[in-house]
């Protein structure tokens, strides 16, 4: 029992030239892929695995990753991308959510416990359990059904004119909606695709300067890229962003930088299969446009009251597709709670403009977006807080020229201890993946407060922005790790 996805991969592998590579030169043909996966299709069936069990796929960004998703698929099985690199308690938490037994790394198959998961009849016709923040620190499975990304494949398939003879460079990890979307879509095209494990300067500069005719980055890699002066990329036909906001200014450098390359922005979020709205910023490039929805997609404006909000006014911006989740994973609560209706509630405040775009204005949740990711601040803070000289501390995110949004704290110490910035952040790397180590940490006396007398995330800056000592405050400048 294959589901949609895997009969899709199987179709664009056996295509001539298709083929992954990885930006240090090891790469897999088609064919070489289809035999992987094949042998961890045999390892899964040897064990036991049962249809619709999940299994923990180990990804790197390596050639043969792509290979064990369709492994997995090919079982009947759900796939749950965990990165090789993911810090101890984010494993442990994507563990005790899934309950899997099994995890795939290349070809090794280890168990991580003895007794399988429950059967669970959300999972009927799963392909993916892609994991993201949730506003309450613990991490929220979606559950990304065949079917609807095959649907979605196909839209995007139609709106982007992937070619047998491109050449796609990902340098996003597919633990991450947009690197797993554009990935397959290379591979159902049949073009070449070559992964990026991480991302340099250097590295996709050679690519670009090469053979690339198709780039996928979130704005913080095309800001990094354009810093000291775009690398030439004479093949380059299209550059595919989202992830977070495109500002007009950086539009305008990378249209710049390649003129014979179209500027895609796409925006949409893991629940709703990603890349609802797309916009060309090439011919409008207005602050905070998000377009017009992409196929099969509908949208509305929503007031506090519930009531439909009129072109111009501000609402929360909630979406309507078939090609959505299947729902959050052993969650029925906050699954029912994150639709109206038929539509999900996105978060994110908009409004309609008069030139039928969409215009995005703020975000209604407290969700992070640094560099295309999306972090929770409580899930910092607990890590923060299991510091035995931590008392409380508050995070939030605060716009950053070059990553969108970045992650500034404020740390409360017991009283008596010392702690030095460059301590907690050695700490916060053990526990936490790079990317959500705060850039900014600030030690106070107090947290900081709203009006109302409560600890308030949106005057987290109020303290943190006029911090000028560097012996208390410290920046902390890395690229995500998509």
């Amino acid at each position: 029992m294959t589901g949609a996805l895997a009969t899709i991969m199987r179709e664009g592998l056996a295509q001539s030239g298709s083929r992954v590579d990885e930006a240090f030169g090891l790469g897999m043909s088609g064919h070489e892929l289809d035999a992987h996966a094949d042998l961890v299709a045999g390892l899964l069936r040897e064990a036991g695995v049962r249809p619709h069990e999940p299994v923990h796929v180990s990804i790197g960004n390596r050639a043969l990753d792509l290979g064990t998703l369709l492994g997995v698929w090919r079982v009947g099985a759900v796939a749950v991308p965990v990165h090789r690199t993911a810090a101890p308690l984010t494993r442990a938490a994507v563990e005790r959510a899934t309950r899997a037994r099994f995890l795939v790394d290349g070809l090794t198959l280890d168990t991580i416990v003895d007794k399988a998961p429950p059967e669970r009849p959300l999972l009927d016709g799963a392909a993916l359990v892609v994991f993201t923040s949730g506003s309450t620190g613990a991490p929220k499975g979606v559950v990304l059904g065949h079917d609807a990304l095959a649907r979605k494949l196909a839209v995007l398939d139609r709106l982007l004119d992937f070619r047998p003879d491109d050449v796609v460079v990902v340098p996003l990890q597919l633990t991450f909606i947009f690197g797993i979307w554009a990935s397959l879509l290379a591979i159902r095209s049949g073009a070449t695709l070559v992964l990026i494990p991480k991302f340099t300067h250097a590295t996709l500069s050679g690519l670009l300067a090469a053979d690339a005719t198709v780039l996928a980055a979130v704005p913080t890699m095309l800001r990094a890229l354009l810093a000291d002066g775009a690398p030439p990329g004479p093949k380059l036909r299209a550059v595919l962003t989202g992830g977070e906001a495109l500002s007009p200014s950086l539009a305008q450098a990378a249209c710049g930088s390649w003129p014979d390359a179209e500027l895609i922005d796409l925006y949409g979020s893991t629940e709703t299969g990603s890349c609802d709205f797309c916009h060309w910023p090439r011919d409008a490039a207005v602050a905070g446009s998000i377009g017009v929805p992409t196929e099969g997609v509908s949208f509305r404006i929503v007031r506090d009251d519930g009531t439909l909000a009129p072109p111009g006014e501000v609402g929360e911006l909630q979406i309507c597709t078939v090609c959505g989740m299947l729902g959050y994973l052993d969650n029925a609560e906050l699954t029912q709670a994150s639709f109206e209706a038929s539509h999900f509630r996105t978060g994110d405040l908009a409004r309609l403009r008069p030139d039928g775009q969409v215009e995005l204005v703020g975000r209604s949740k407290e969700i992070i977006s640094r560099g295309g990711n999306k972090i929770s601040p409580l899930e910092i803070e607990n890590a923060l807080c299991a510091h035995p000289d931590v008392a409380a501390t508050l995070c939030a995110g605060v716009p950053d020229e070059r990553l969108g949004e970045a992650i500034h704290a404020v740390v409360v110490l017991k009283p008596g201890l010392a702690l030095t910035v460059d301590e907690l952040r050695r700490w916060a790397s053990a526990n936490l993946e790079r990317y959500k180590v705060p850039d900014v940490i600030v030690f106070s006396d107090v947290l900081p407060c709203g009006a109302t007398g409560k600890a308030s995330r949106a005057m987290v800056s109020t303290i943190t922005l006029v911090s000028t000592d560097t012996s208390t405050a410290s920046m902390h400048r890395a690229l995500p790790g998509l």
